[in-house]
């Protein structure tokens, strides 16, 4: 009972930040991602630290209102996967998934057809994306014939593509993402700890670097909110204002 669909999904900003490394989201500009079982919006949160907007769908009421209580800035949808991606033809420019794609494996009620979901899951994401981008699919594999499954499904959806698995001699820190291109197919990025010099920082100083070219705020702190709150504004969503005490540390947090 230790697989993450049983427990909370460990470490999920963590492959959220890796699964939009892959995505080789422009830097210039922001860009619209669609985030598959976004849960709380944890990963919606990755993305928008790095500028991009972002819809999620989630089939679980409780983690959606838990993302609206944390005041995301995503649009959030309630949705099965397995019944395919509402949206319109080349809506996004990528699409990023954590810890949610083995469900779709799983036969939970007896309508439930893994073949079919799966298929219907990938075909429609197909259509939703544009014909430049990628789908960055975190996951865990049960075994070789379920990532066969898998595999197989999103390639008859038209995609190319494959697994990248980083740090496959760890038992803790190996991870699967599954890597889909809509645009051809193009050579895999190369996996993290697949040689001595590969360290599980490299993306993330990169992406710290990046971070401070574009003028990017601490995160938490005053300038970092005012930003956000901003957005929010431009959405047209409701904001509270702006004060002295807009991003100050209250007492007896840390």
């Amino acid at each position: 009972m230790s697989r993450p669909e049983h427990l909370a999904p460990p470490e999920i900003v963590e492959m959220s930040e890796r699964a939009i490394e892959l995505l080789l989201l422009p830097d210039d500009s922001p860009c619209l991602v669609l985030d598959v079982g976004c849960g709380s919006g944890l990963s919606g949160s990755v993305l928008e630290d790095q500028g991009h907007f972002w819809v999620g769908m989630d089939i679980s009421t409780a983690m959606l209102d838990i993302a609206v209580e944390r005041e995301v800035e995503g649009d959030l949808m309630l949705s099965d996967m397995g019944q395919g991606c509402p949206f319109r033809a080349g809506a996004f420019d990528g699409a990023i998934s954590i810890s949610a794609l083995q469900w779709l494996c799983n036969a939970d009620k007896t309508s439930h057809k893994p073949v079919q979901r799966l298929y219907k899951f990938f075909s429609t994401l197909y259509a939703c994306l544009s014909r430049s981008a990628r789908a960055v699919l975190q996951f865990y594999p049960e075994n070789s014939d379920q990532m066969e499954l898998i595999t197989t499904q999103s390639m008859k959806a038209g995609f190319y593509g494959g697994v990248v698995v980083d740090y496959p001699n760890s038992t803790k820190a190996k991870k699967f993402f599954l890597v889909l291109m809509t645009g051809g197919n193009v050579p895999l990025p190369r996996a993290l700890g697949t040689d001595e010099d590969s360290h599980g920082v490299t993306y993330t100083a990169k992406r710290e670097r990046m971070k401070q070219q574009r003028g990017k705020s601490l995160k938490k702190g005053r300038n970092w909110i005012l930003e956000k709150k901003e957005r929010r504004r431009k959405q047209g969503k409701e904001v509270r204002p702006d004060s002295k005490y807009t991003g100050r540390k209250r007492s007896g947090r840390f």
